[in-house]
């Protein structure tokens, strides 16, 4: 007869169910990026480009955990950095976390920590992949602004810098408990610390980097428009995993944010048709998904603090807003000055901003209140005055703290992109040499992702048939 067993395979404090979902929901977010993003960027892109722009979604993913697991996720969640100073004094000390590695140790296998929030009822690292996964998609958001001419190396170099200066200074301040998480500012899932710093992060890079070939400008046709649409429908699901994991538990939070992610993308994406309709007669598929896409970032920000009207409205008014934006904006000065070959600027950064500074006007009472009572993710502000929504009998106070944390992400995420691309440029080109962007996939890579017949692909390494 076996023998008993007297202890259980995992610790008391551990969560099956919420450590299952957890880890589900990383992989539904990793997926939107590989290969979702990858996909999508290969079919939308000119077909000379589509392998660079798969290929630079793969290495920025790549680098990104590299980067995270040797010591940037300790600065987005991690012990604050007193810089300058001792505890209570130290210059920038609700700023950033302290670099770490979280490679080498057992105390990885531990309950997953962050400091100055609590914890959660799931290992270390499952929070730290499940962080990771939203680290990585941010730089490869941005990346849709530089399709087309960015140097390959200088990329990989830019992502390494961003990751580690501004992505996790953004983590910080808004999820890890940082200056303004301790003041009641709101990001569910990343309508700032993600979209709206992938959208500055993007117009930046594009207007220091410089324009795509004008040929590039005239002719820009996707290559594949069934590749856009399942990598637009992969993003669409995965997005699931994005809100759904936030609340950190596979509870009633978790089912409201996914229905109100759903809900808000379908009702955005219809406006945005509904528009085309108007002005342009006959919608597009191109259009269809941006009109997705700006309704999932919308409600990023909010998708557990607001209920199923508020996510209705969040999708009409976001998608409205990207829409106009799109067709007026574009025309005044800087946006008609640089080439954000993909608009990532109006689907990330406006769409981004938009749920943001709603989540003030929408933001329900009985719902954030719920939240933050069950879990110790949020600042820990009362939930009976600063997340009262307007529409909710709420003062000015929540979007005052909405709109100045909205200032800090743009100004910060502007200069740090501006100074890694000046940085780099000291050592390396920033874009490729005309000579390469004339010819494409080819010059860079080696191949093209349609060989003209099976004797060139057999050359570039593949076996043919």
């Amino acid at each position: 007869m076996l023998a008993a067993v007297t202890t259980l395979p995992y610790p008391n404090w551990l969560n099956t169910g919420n450590n299952t979902w957890q880890m589900v929901a990383a992989t539904l977010v990793g997926l939107m990026s590989v290969p979702g993003l990858v996909v999508l960027y290969g079919g939308v892109m000119q077909k000379r480009w589509s392998v660079n722009s798969m290929m630079l979604t793969f290495v920025a993913f790549g680098i990104t955990l590299i980067v995270w697991c040797l010591y940037a996720y300790r600065m987005g969640f991690g012990t604050p950095w007193h810089i300058f100073g001792g505890k209570g004094t130290g210059l920038f000390q609700n700023f950033i976390g302290v670099p770490a590695s979280i490679l080498g140790s057992h105390g990885e296998q531990e309950q997953g920590l962050i400091p100055l929030i609590g914890t959660v009822t799931f290992p270390q690292t499952s929070l730290a992949y499940f962080q990771f996964v939203f680290a990585a998609i941010t730089p490869i958001l941005a990346l849709g602004s530089v399709l087309g001419r960015v140097n390959f190396k200088s990329w990989m170099i830019f992502v390494a810098i961003w990751i580690s200066l501004a992505y996790s200074v953004n983590a910080f301040l808004l999820w890890g408990g940082g200056f303004f998480a301790a003041h009641g500012a709101l990001d569910f899932s990343g309508g700032y610390v993600i979209h709206l710093a992938a959208g500055v992060t993007g117009f930046v890079s594009a207007a220091i980097i410089g324009p795509r070939l004008a040929r590039d400008r005239e002719v820009d046709a996707p290559n594949n428009l069934l590749m856009v649409a399942v990598g637009a429908g992969i993003l669409w699901l995965g997005w699931n995993g994005f809100n759904g994991g936030d609340p950190y538990s596979a509870g009633v939070d978790a089912s409201v944010a996914v229905v109100n992610t759903n809900l808000c993308t379908a009702v955005a994406m219809m406006a945005w048709v509904f528009w085309d309709m108007i002005f342009r007669e006959k919608p597009g598929i191109i259009g269809t998904v941006n009109g997705m896409i700006t309704g999932l970032v919308a409600i990023t920000p909010a998708a557990g603090y607001v209920n199923g009207y508020g996510a209705i409205a969040l999708g009409v008014i976001a998608s409205t807003v990207v829409w106009m934006a799109i067709r007026y904006l574009s025309r005044i000065p800087p946006f008609n000055r640089v080439d954000d070959t993909l608009g990532v600027i109006y689907t990330h950064g406006v769409a981004g901003l938009a749920g943001g500074l709603l989540v003030a006007f929408f933001a329900d009472p009985h719902i954030i209140g719920s939240y933050i009572a069950g879990t110790n993710k949020a600042s820990g502000a009362s939930a009976t005055g600063l997340y009262h929504g307007i529409v909710y009998g709420g003062n000015l106070q929540l979007l005052k703290w909405q709109i100045l944390a909205a200032i800090a992400i743009i100004i910060w995420d502007g200069l740090v992109t501006l100074f890694a691309w000046k940085l780099i440029g000291v050592f390396l080109p920033l874009r490729e040499p005309d000579s390469v962007l004339q010819v494409g996939d080819p010059a860079l890579h080696g191949h093209e992702v349609y060989p003209a017949d099976v004797a060139t692909l057999g050359s570039f390494g593949a076996t043919p048939a």
